[in-house]
């Protein structure tokens, strides 16, 4: 009776540890996620339509708070995106691009990115 049971938990523990693969291609798509994504511009240009309402008009300035709009066209890549994160998680500060950010996914914001960086004027 012991002999059965000991070969069943041998078994078993072999079982349970050559799962390895699995988890090993598991693991893959944690990798590709960490990569940047690539920005699509031209979807960029339909998702920044509301954006030109502050952002395109010279000399704008806010209400709340009171300050001066910046012209985002233009800028780097790198920064629009961090900008438009740091708005989306709530580390930056302002009530309208906080609700703006957050309603973007990541390949949003980096296909925002990608056709404001490419404006020149």
């Amino acid at each position: 009776m012991t002999r059965p049971l000991l070969l069943a938990s041998c078994l078993t523990l072999a079982a349970m540890a050559s799962p390895s693969a699995p988890a090993q291609t598991a693991a893959a798509p944690a990798t590709a996620s960490n990569a940047p994504l690539v920005g699509d511009a031209g979807n960029g240009r339909t998702l920044t339509y509301t954006c030109q309402g502050c952002h395109g008009v010279e000399g704008y300035r806010n209400v709340y708070p009171h300050y001066h709009v910046p012209r985002i066209g233009g800028q780097s890549s790198q920064y629009l995106v961090n900008a438009l994160n740091e708005y989306k998680r709530g580390t930056r500060r302002h009530p309208t691009m906080q609700a703006q950010a957050q309603s973007f996914s990541d390949q949003d914001i980096a296909d925002i990115a990608a056709f404001l960086s490419e404006l020149t004027q």
